[in-house]
């Protein structure tokens, strides 16, 4: 789906969101400051003029069994929120799926992992248990037809098909985190992307790992994540 970009409305987020991120990862520190940009994040989407086009609603899971990459800082924020929230019950059920997830997922490239439906671990009964906490990833995927998201899920291997979505929607949801991002890179952290299973999975087995992130080093030891560019790194009035 092509779609053109409103570069006043993203560049104003962007703006906005840099300085404000900047400001309390100095202030409260990095996981406090990512904490709020959360918020801030959900704020924007649920604000843009075309939300009111979107399919999602709660019970519809297809997205769930799609590869999802996280950065370090939505790690911690992840196992944080499990820890307070999870009984020793679901604890034990959902690190066993992150394990098992990501034996399966651990020597697959991106494209191998974007044909390949895996559950989510934190879907249980149809819903998200870390809804408060989840992924960029996942707040930013919003379809206006769910009938695409249900064709990749059917047809993993067909990469050729395209879900509708809202376009101010995605360009909300795209700045904010290519601004949060910024903030984090320039402060000195770690904003590589890794593949979510994995590095929930190295975190749990890594306990210095959440220690080297806040002292700005590379958080994981066997994973080395990807840079990946923000989306809106060049735009053209």
């Amino acid at each position: 789906m092509e779609i053109s970009l409103d570069v006043p409305f993203i560049r104003g987020i962007l703006r906005e969101e840099i300085e404000q991120a900047r400001d309390e990862i100095q202030k409260l520190g990095v996981l406090r400051a990512f904490e709020n940009s959360r918020q801030r994040h959900d704020r924007r989407i649920a604000s843009a003029p075309d939300i009111g086009t979107l399919a999602c609603r709660a019970g519809c899971t297809w997205c769930c069994h799609f590869s999802v990459d996280v950065r370090a800082v939505e790690v911690f924020g992840i196992l944080e929120f499990v820890e307070r929230t999870f009984t020793a019950e679901e604890k034990a059920r959902v690190y066993a799926e992150i394990r098992a997830n990501s034996v399966a997922l651990d020597k697959l490239d991106e494209f191998e992992r974007m044909r390949r439906n895996v559950k989510c671990a934190f879907l249980s009964q149809g819903r998200c248990t870390i809804y408060p906490v989840r992924p960029q990833t996942c707040r930013n995927y919003h379809a206006t037809d769910a009938l695409g998201c249900k064709q990749s899920y059917e047809d993993p291997d067909n990469l050729e098909i395209d879900p509708d979505f809202a376009p101010l929607v995605y360009q909300a949801g795209g700045a904010h985190v290519d601004a949060v991002t910024t903030a984090m890179r320039e402060a000195g952290y770690d904003t590589n992307v890794y593949e979510m299973n994995n590095a929930i999975d190295a975190a749990l087995a890594e306990p210095g790992a959440r220690q080297r992130f806040e002292a700005k080093l590379p958080p994981f030891i066997r994973l080395s994540g990807d840079e990946v560019p923000p989306e809106f790194d060049d735009l053209d009035d």
